[in-house]
């Protein structure tokens, strides 16, 4: 089972040194103690299901084919992972921003959201969990930041100016055909706050090459995970660790809503000088000629989004293949 820890108790020295090691060597956490009301999440989970049960039209009224900035309705298979069909229908949602005259590269992800007018709660609901959930990610950043030796406003800056946040509202239905809910891949960003349904199945992690581990959702807890950006700034000490979604059994489906703590399009995430304690440990930032992982969210982003979207990508942007 992952690590859990308890942010109620986030101001002592052996919550960072269970963050630490939870992230050194699994990547991932149940993250308690958080302060978001129950009934929040209740609600959010409920105006979710409510969105999907929405007749196919009313959902292709916001399809990301609309949509130059990749947000808003997938259908089922509207998404690709490592090149192959994931087997889920998801909304994308950014922060709302006007959109950049002549952008080029990643500024093209920034601007507005598309909405389903059949549900406007869906709306506010959304903007309240951006809010609530950006605070607790700020937190645990500061936590990190201290941890491994440095101020605790280390990174505070990169997400002054315009933090290019990411909500996911996802369905897995069940399938017997093809059983990638998401195929195995890393987070682009800094880090993943990850609410997930009761009872719900499916998550595993790679905690070692090819051995994946079951992650059951705990009550009251989010499921927490690094991003690639986390990686670079502690060459390696913490690493952002591959995951994956098995689909539900045919009859059943899941819920999830993952949200994407991100800083600016355009800021470079600093670099941690690590402690000689820490030092030795750091395993430098993983090489793929297939994933290049860069310093600045939007390059990471650009590369991520264009990929999994290519018909988007197509569409509003004339790219044919991948960006990197």
């Amino acid at each position: 089972m992952l690590p859990v820890l308890d942010l109620a108790d986030a101001d002592t020295a052996e919550f960072r040194t269970a963050l630490l090691a939870a992230t050194h060597e699994a990547g991932f956490f149940y993250l308690t103690g958080h302060g978001v009301p129950q009934g929040q999440i209740d609600g959010l989970l409920a105006v979710a299901r409510r969105f999907f049960a929405l007749p196919q039209k009313a959902k292709q009224e916001i399809s990301q084919l609309r949509s130059p900035q990749f947000r808003g309705y997938s259908r089922l298979g509207g998404e690709l992972t490592n090149g192959a069909v994931d087997w889920r229908e998801q909304v994308d949602i950014g922060p709302e921003r006007p959109v950049v005259p002549d952008a080029q590269g990643y500024w093209r992800l920034q601007g507005p959201n598309l909405w389903p007018t059949a549900l406007p709660e869906f709306r506010v609901a959304l903007r309240d969990w951006d809010d609530t959930l950006a605070a607790v990610g700020r937190r645990l950043l500061r936590h990190w930041a201290a941890a491994l030796g440095a101020r605790e406003d280390l990174f505070d800056a990169a997400f002054a100016d315009r933090p290019a946040t990411l909500i996911k509202v996802v369905r897995y239905p069940g399938n017997a055909d093809n059983p990638q809910g998401v195929g195995a891949h890393k987070d682009s960003g800094v880090l993943t706050l990850l609410l997930v349904e009761p009872e719900s199945r499916g998550l595993q992690v790679e905690i070692e090459p090819d051995r994946w581990l079951d992650v059951p959702p705990l009550p009251g807890a989010f499921i927490v995970n690094i991003g690639e950006l986390l990686e670079v700034a502690t060459n390696g000490y913490l690493r952002a660790t591959r995951h994956r979604v098995i689909a539900p059994e045919p009859g059943t489906d899941r819920v999830s809503i993952p949200y994407f703590l991100n800083p600016g399009l355009d800021a470079r995430i600093p670099i941690v000088d690590l402690p000689p304690e820490l030092a030795p440990h750091a395993r430098g930032v993983e090489t793929d000629p297939d994933n290049p992982i860069f310093d600045s969210y939007g390059e990471n982003a650009w590369k991520s989004r264009t990929r999994a979207h290519p018909d988007v990508a197509a569409l509003h942007h004339g790219i044919a293949g991948p960006a990197y």
